[in-house]
C-alpha cells in the first residue's frame, strides 16, 4: 500500500515499523549515503540505525506498529488504514514537522504486539492469536493500528521532512549526472494536481483524484526542481523499482515523485478512489460485478433485458458499439450448496475420536474453490498462491467468529513448466490501483474494463483491441493478458531507473583453520568449477572471491596475469577496497584465471594455524564491493565470528535448551540486520552457508539473509571424513544453487479487493514501503505469507481477487513483471466459511505466526497459540454450526486433520521442548517455516510414510519412460508398522528407509544387495544399483520424491538397532513421546478445552 506523496493535512503519516522507519521508504532503501564507486574511503560511513531506539536495533523483520518487545518476529507486520479513510487530495507541505515520540511508547516493557496477542488480553497473558488488526486489539498503551504516531522504545523521533514525507531531508537523490541519460523521476509534476475525477458512485468521502495514466512514448525528463550534487551512485540505484513507491525528499524539504510510485503506483489502500463511473452510465451493483458465461469475454447474444442490465443505461456518448454483459447470480456464480456432494462432504461432522482413520491415502491437495467452472478453469495454481479460506467470509465479524486465520501463501517465482510470455507495447493496468489487467476483469463494452479489485472503469487502449495470438481486431477479451492467471511481461522502459544490472556473484569463504579441517572448500571449489558454465547470466556475467580469518583476503584477476594475485587487509576495524579494479571481473574474459584460483584455493590455506573468524568485517568488504552494481553474495562460514564488528560470543547452554525462558532465539547484536539493510538498499542480497559442528549464533547471523532476501543453508556438523553424507547434501544442493533462475533487483506488491487488507508479511525480505517487499534477489526455492483482516464489509461482492506482482531483472538483462491472480467467492454464513477452510495453508500460516511468536514472547507462549488456534476453531464449530450436539470431539470435514497438523507442528524442531535440539537446529527450521513454499513444509511438518517392500506397477504413474509407483500414505504410528515390511519416510529434507527385523530376504537381497538382515550395514546412505525389478522400482520412487524439490535429502537406511531409530521414531507424530503427547491423548485435550 503505498502512500501519497503528502499526508493529507493534520493526519499522521502511516507508519510500517516499530519506529517510523526512514530506510524503509527512501529510494534507493537506505538511510545513509553509499560510497560513490571507485572512491573507497579507507573507513566505513559512519550510520545512523534506521530505526532510532534505544537497546538493540528493533530485530523483527515482523514490523507492527504498536508492537514494542525490543525483538518481533522475522515476518513483517504493518497495519492499513482503512481504505476509505482518506479525504482531499496530496498535500505539498514543506518544512519540518517535528515527531515526539508519547510517553506511553518510552518503555518496550509498556505495551504488547498487536499483532500477537488477544484482544483486550493483558500483556501477561499470552494464550491466543487475533487474527485481525482491529483496534479493540490493542493493549492498553499501545497506539492504535491505523494512524499511528511514530513507536518507538527511546528518544524522540528526528524531525521528517513532512508528514508522509519517507526520508529525511537532505537524504540520497537520484540526481542525473552530467553527461548521463536523464532519470525518470516522475509522471507527475510535484505539486500539480492529478486530473479530475468522475462522480464517485458511493460519496462517502471525497475521492482523492487517480494516479494519471500510465506514460506514453518514453519517460519524461526529471523536474528541474531536483536539488542534489550530481552522482554516479545515483545511476546506478535501482531504487525500488517500479513496482514500487519511492519518494525523495529534495534538500529545500519538497517531495519529489520517483517514477516507480507513477508507474507501478501504490497499492489499492493507498489510493482508495471509489470507483469513477462513465458520464452518462448508471450502474446497476451487477454490472462488473458479475461474470458473462465464458469469462471474461462479453456476449452479443443476450436480448436488451438481460437480467441485472440496465439497457437503457448503456447509451455510450461517443456511439460505441453496445456490449451485453449478462449477469450471473450467485446461483451462477457458487454453485448451489445442496447441489454439490463435495459441499455436503465438506460440511460432514467428523467425529474425531471415533474415526481413527482420517489420514488419507494420497497428498492432500488444495481445495477447489466454489466457483462457477469457466471462472474456475481460469483461476490461479494453488502453488502459486492460495489462500487460507476459500470462502471469504463478508465481515471481519464473521472471520472472528470462525475462528480462524485469514492469509495467503505464496510461491511467486516457482519453475514453471508453462509460462506465457507477452511482449507488449502496452501493459494494461488500473488507472486507480494499478492492478494489472487480469481475467477477472469485467468488460463492460470493447473498450471498457472494469477493475476487479477497486471496481474503477477504465478505458481499453486501442492497442490492446488488436489480439497478437489470434490476429483479430475488436476482442480485447481473448487476449492472453485476460485468458492466464500467471502471466509475465517483458517491461519496457519505463519499469526501470538504470539499466538491468548485470549478474554478479561474489564468494566470500571462511579460511580458518577450523574451516580448513572440515574440509568444506574442497567440496564447494569443485562444485564450482564443474558449474561455472551453468551460472545464470549472459556476457556480461562478473564473480569475484574473497577469503577471511582473522584478515581479509581479496583476489585480484586482472587479465594478463600469469595467476591470481592476493591482496592481504589486515585492519579490519576500518575495512577498505585495496584497488578499484579486477576484484569482479567478467566471467567469460577470465575464465582461465578464475578456474586456476578456484583449483587452487583450497591447497592455500591447509597449513594455517589461525583460528579467529573476522566474518562482520568480511562482509563489510563484500558490500563495498558489491555496492556499485547489486547482485549476490554468498558467504561459507564454519564457526562463531570472533573479531571485529559483529563479534558474538556463545549464548547456549545444553541443559538449558529446553527452558522456553532461557532459550536465545533473538540475536545478539544489530550489526548483521543493520548491514543487511544496506545491501537491501544497494540491490545485494546475502545467502549464509553454515558449517558448523559447534554452536554459532544462527539467532544472530541469519539476519544477514534474512532482510536482504538471502536464504540460510546449515549443514550440522560437517566433515567431510567424519560426517560424509553431508558431503552429497553440500554438492547437490550447492549445485541446484549455483545453477537456478535468480531474479535481481526485484520488488513485489500484493494487492486485494477493495475492503480486504493485508497487515503482516512473512519471508525474507525488507518491507520497503508499507506493502512493497524489497527483493534484491529472487529465487524459485522462496515462499511467503500474508496475513489479512476484512476492513470493510464485503456486502454486495460476490467475489474477491488477490494480485501479486513481481518485478525483477532476469539474469539476461531483461526487466520482466510476473503476475498471478486468484479469484475467490465471498460468503456470508459460517458453515461457508468452514467448508472452504484449506486446513494446510492454515497450518502453514499459523507456523509462521508462531516463529514472531517464540521470538517476540517465548516458546511456551507460541505452543500455547497454536494450541488454542486448534481450540478456538472447533468450539466455534460446536457452538455456531452444529445444530445437533454430539458427545465427542466434533469437527467439519475440512478441518478433520486441523488437531493433527497442529500436533505435528509442536513435535517439529521449531517448537519442540527436550533437551536433544540444538539451538541452530532450532533457529534454522524456524528459518525454513518463514522461507519454505507450503508443500515443502507441510512435508516437514508432517512426514509421508510408505510401505515399499510390497511395490507394484499398480496405479503408477508414467513419466519420461519411467514407471513410478504410488504407495498408499500411512499414518505416523508405530502401530502401522510390521516386523515383515520396509517402510520408507519421507521427511522432506531427510528420509528414513525402515527395514523390519522379519522383512523378507527378497527384499533384502533384490533391494539392498546384502544376504540377510543382520548383514545390513549400520551405516548404510545408498541403495545398491541392482537390475531387479524390486530394486528399480524402489529407486524410482525415492529419486522421484527428491526430483519434487529443491533440497536434497539424505536416505538413511536404518535396522531396530540403528541410532537413528529415535530419529526415526520422533516422526510418529502420533505417538506418544517422552515430552509430547499422542494424537489421541492430544484430542482428549482438545475435547476437554472445547467442551468447558
Amino acid at each position: 500500500m503505498a502512500q501519497p506523496a503528502g499526508a493529507p493535512a493534520g493526519q499522521q503519516p502511516y507508519s510500517n515499523g516499530p519506529v517510523q522507519n526512514q530506510l524503509m521508504h527512501s529510494p534507493d532503501g537506505q538511510g545513509y549515503s553509499p560510497a560513490v564507486p571507485g572512491s573507497y574511503s579507507h573507513q566505513m560511513p559512519a550510520k545512523v540505525p534506521p530505526h532510532q531506539s534505544s537497546g538493540p536495533y528493533s530485530y523483527s523483520g515482523s514490523q507492527n506498529v504498536s508492537q514494542l518487545n525490543n525483538f518481533q518476529g522475522p515476518g513483517q507486520t504493518l497495519n492499513r488504514p482503512p481504505v476509505a479513510a482518506f479525504s482531499g487530495s496530496p498535500v505539498q507541505q514543506p518544512g519540518p514537522v517535528p515527531q515526539v515520540v508519547p510517553p506511553a511508547l518510552q518503555n518496550s516493557a509498556a505495551a504488547s504486539s498487536a499483532g500477537s496477542f488477544p484482544p483486550g488480553a493483558s500483556p501477561a497473558v499470552l494464550s491466543n492469536w487475533q487474527f485481525s488488526q482491529s483496534p479493540g486489539s490493542q493493549p492498553l498503551g499501545a497506539p492504535t493500528s491505523h494512524l499511528a504516531p511514530v513507536p518507538g522504545t527511546g528518544a524522540a523521533q528526528p524531525p521528517s521532512s513532512l508528514p508522509g514525507s519517507t526520508n529525511p531531508a537532505g537524504s540520497y537523490q537520484y540526481a542525473a549526472s552530467p553527461g548521463a541519460p536523464p532519470l525518470q523521476n516522475s509522471y507527475m509534476k510535484p505539486g500539480s494536481a492529478p486530473p479530475p475525477v468522475t462522480q464517485p458512485l458511493t460519496p462517502l468521502h471525497p475521492p482523492r483524484p487517480p494516479l494519471g495514466p500510465p506514460p506514453v512514448g518514453g519517460p519524461p525528463r526529471p523536474p528541474a526542481a531536483v536539488a542534489g550534487p550530481p552522482s554516479a551512485q545515483s545511476m546506478l540505484q535501482s531504487a525500488v523499482n517500479q513496482e514500487g513507491d519511492a519518494r525523495s525528499a529534495a534538500s529545500d524539504g519538497s517531495v519529489v515523485q520517483n517514477s516507480y510510485d507513477a508507474i507501478e503506483g501504490g497499492g489499492l489502500m493507498a489510493t482508495p478512489h471509489h470507483s469513477p463511473a462513465a458520464p452518462n452510465l448508471k450502474m446497476n451493483r451487477s454490472v462488473g460485478y458479475s461474470y458473462p458465461a465464458l469469462p471474461p469475454g462479453y456476449q452479443h447474444t443476450s436480448p436488451p433485458g438481460a437480467p441485472g442490465m440496465n439497457a437503457a443505461a448503456l447509451q455510450y456518448p461517443d456511439g460505441s458499439k453496445h456490449f451485453q454483459q449478462p449477469a450471473l447470480g450467485t446461483n451462477h456464480l457458487t454453485a448451489s450448496m445442496a447441489g454439490l456432494s463435495l459441499q455436503q462432504e465438506g460440511l460432514r461432522p467428523v467425529n474425531l475420536l471415533q474415526e481413527r482413520n482420517i489420514l488419507p491415502t494420497t497428498l492432500l491437495k488444495a481445495p477447489v474453490p466454489n466457483l462457477h467452472e469457466d471462472i474456475q478453469k481460469l483461476n490461479c495454481n494453488p502453488e502459486l498462491f492460495r489462500c487460507t479460506l476459500t470462502n471469504i467470509p463478508q465481515t471481519q465479524a464473521l472471520l472472528n467468529k470462525a475462528k480462524l486465520p485469514l492469509g495467503l501463501l505464496l510461491h511467486p517465482f516457482k519453475d514453471l513448466s508453462q509460462l506465457p510470455v507477452v511482449t507488449s507495447s502496452i501493459i494494461v493496468r488500473c488507472r486507480s490501483c494499478r492492478t494489472y489487467i487480469n481475467p477477472f476483469v469485467s468488460f463492460l463494452d470493447q473498450r471498457r474494463w472494469k477493475c476487479n479489485l477497486c471496481y474503477r472503469v477504465n478505458d481499453v487502449p486501442e492497442e490492446f483491441l488488436y489480439n497478437p495470438v489470434t490476429r483479430v481486431y475488436g476482442e480485447p477479451h481473448k487476449r492472453p493478458e485476460v485468458q492466464n492467471a500467471t502471466i509475465e511481461f517483458m517491461a519496457p522502459s519505463e519499469y526501470m531507473l538504470r539499466p538491468p544490472q548485470p549478474p554478479v556473484y561474489l564468494f566470500v569463504f571462511d579460511v580458518s583453520h577450523n574451516a580448513i579441517e572440515t574440509g568444506y572448500l574442497n567440496t564447494v571449489c569443485q562444485t564450482l568449477l564443474d558449474n561455472l558454465d551453468s551460472l545464470p547470466g549472459n556476457t556480461r556475467t562478473k564473480i569475484g572471491f574473497i577469503t577471511f580469518d582473522s584478515t581479509i583476503h581479496f583476489y585480484s584477476l586482472q587479465e594478463g596475469l600469469s595467476q591470481p594475485q592476493m591482496l592481504i587487509v589486515s585492519d579490519i576495524e576500518d575495512v577498505f577496497i585495496p584497488m578499484p579494479e579486477n576484484l569482479l571481473v567478467n566471467l567469460n574474459e577470465n575464465k582461465e584465471l578464475i578456474q586456476d584460483l578456484l583449483k587452487t584455493l583450497p591447497q592455500m590455506f591447509t597449513k594455517s594455524l589461525e583460528t579467529q573468524s573476522a566474518l562482520g568485517p568480511a562482509l563489510q568488504a563484500a558490500f563495498k564491493l558489491m555496492s556499485p552494481t547489486g547482485g549476490r553474495i554468498t558467504v561459507f562460514q564454519t564457526q562463531l565470528p570472533s573479531l571485529g564488528m559483529g563479534a558474538l560470543k556463545s549464548r547456549e547452554e545444553p541443559n538449558q535448551r529446553a527452558t522456553a525462558k532461557d532459550i536465545h532465539l533473538t540475536p545478539s547484536t544489530d550489526f548483521y540486520k543493520k548491514l543487511a539493510l544496506d545491501c537491501s538498499g544497494q540491490q545485494v542480497a546475502v545467502d549464509l552457508f553454515l558449517l558448523s559442528g559447534q554452536y554459532s549464533d544462527l539467532a544472530s547471523l541469519g539476519c544477514i539473509s534474512r532482510y536482504s532476501a538471502g536464504s540460510v543453508y546449515y549443514y550440522q556438523s560437517y566433515h567431510h571424513k567424519h560426517n560424509p553424507v553431508q558431503v552429497e547434501k553440500l554438492q547437490k544442493e550447492l549445485k541446484r544453487y549455483l545453477t537456478r533462475k535468480i531474479g535481481f533487483e526485484a520488488v513485489m506488491r500484493i494487492r486485494c479487493t477493495k475492503g480486504l487488507s493485508i497487515h503482516t508479511f512473512h519471508g525474507n525480505f525488507f518491507v520497503r514501503s508499507t506493502d512493497l517487499l524489497s527483493l534484491p534477489n529472487v529465487n524459485p526455492d522462496a515462499g511467503y505469507a500474508v496475513q489479512m483482516s476484512v476492513e470493510e464489509s464485503l456486502t454486495d461482492m460476490q467475489v474477491v481477487s488477490f494480485q501479486s506482482a513481481l518485478l525483477y531483472t532476469s539474469s539476461k538483462g531483461e526487466r520482466r513483471i510476473r503476475v498471478h491472480t486468484m479469484c475467490l467467492p465471498v460468503v456470508t454464513t459460517l458453515s461457508e466459511v468452514y467448508l472452504g477452510a484449506d486446513v494446510q495453508a492454515i497450518t502453514g500460516l499459523l507456523a509462521n505466526m508462531a516463529v514472531d511468536r517464540s521470538v517476540s514472547a517465548t516458546l511456551s507462549d507460541a505452543r500455547d497459540a497454536l494450541v488454542n488456534a486448534v481450540i478456538d476453531s472447533l468450539a466455534a464449530y460446536r457452538s455456531s454450526v452444529l445444530s445437533i450436539q454430539q458427545p465427542g470431539l466434533t469437527a467439519p470435514f475440512s478441518l478433520r486433520l486441523f488437531p493433527l497438523y497442529i500436533l505435528a507442528l509442536l513435535k517439529q524442531k521449531a517448537f519442540q521442548t527436550g533437551t536433544n535440539t540444538r539451538l541452530d537446529e532450532r533457529i534454522f527450521t524456524m528459518c525454513q517455516v518463514k522461507n519454505q513454499p507450503l508443500v515443502y513444509l507441510m512435508l516437514m511438518t508432517h512426514p509421508s510414510l510408505y510401505r515399499v517392500d510390497t511395490l507394484t506397477d499398480e496405479g503408477a504413474l508414467n513419466i519420461n519412460d519411467r514407471t513410478i509407483p504410488q504407495p498408499p500414505l500411512l499414518q505416523l504410528s508405530v502401530e502401522k508398522l510390521s516386523r515383515d515390511g520396509a517402510y520408507l519416510m519421507d521427511a522432506g529434507s531427510v528420509m528414513f528407509l525402515w527395514i523390519g527385523k522379519n522383512c523378507g530376504q527378497g527384499f533384502i537381497g533384490q533391494v539392498l544387495g546384502v544376504p540377510n538382515y543382520g548383514s545390513i550395514p549400520q551405516n548404510m546412505t545408498h541403495l545398491p544399483e541392482l537390475e531387479t525389478a524390486e530394486s528399480i522400482r524402489t529407486r524410482t520412487f525415492i529419486s522421484w520424491l527428491r526430483e519434487l524439490r529443491p533440497f536434497f535429502p539424505i536416505l538413511y537406511i536404518i535396522k531396530d538397532e540403528s541410532p537413528l531409530k529415535s530419529s526415526f521414531l520422533q516422526n510418529m507424530i502420533e505417538d506418544r513421546t517422552e515430552s509430547a503427547l499422542s494424537y489421541y491423548e492430544f484430542l482428549l485435550h482438545i475435547q476437554q478445552q472445547v467442551n468447558k
